[in-house]
């Protein structure tokens, strides 16, 4: 809402880092819910080695783990991916899991994957989704 530096007051400055702040605990609220991927950071731990310490927290986008988990090659059943039906034999599985232990389909199983992200994506993650897949799944387009 400002053109200009010279049109900047402290209340346009307020209002834009709330908003800024606004939107972050929006997306964290969004991903609450979520079992598996509900944060893209991992507190580490704190090590004290003689009289240094050291903080381990690292990042890790949601895509990478996204990636990691459709090409894990020891994969239960995800907690956050879920396989919606798309035919008749997808269907029958899902209704005889009721009755009896039937493996629901798992996006890994099939030879192309598809991944859309809302908002898409950059050049070094699109990078990082070809590495992960070939080292992974390298029979998967």
């Amino acid at each position: 809402g400002c053109n200009s530096a010279l049109n900047l007051t402290p209340q346009k400055t307020t209002e834009a880092v709330d908003n800024v702040f606004k939107l972050l605990r929006d997306i964290a609220r969004a991903r609450m819910h979520m079992k598996q991927f509900n944060s893209v950071h991992n507190p580490g731990s704190n090590t004290h080695q003689a009289s240094e310490s050291s903080f381990s927290a690292s990042y890790k986008p949601l895509l990478k783990q996204v990636v990691e988990e459709i090409c894990s090659a020891d994969r239960p059943d995800s907690l956050d991916i879920e396989h919606v039906s798309s035919g008749l034999t997808d269907l029958l599985k899902t209704g005889f899991s009721m009755f009896m232990k039937v493996n629901r389909p798992h996006p890994g199983d099939h030879p192309l994957l598809i991944i859309f992200m809302v908002g898409g994506v950059t050049v070094s993650e699109v990078k990082m989704v070809k590495d992960l897949v070939a080292i992974r799944k390298p029979s998967t387009q």
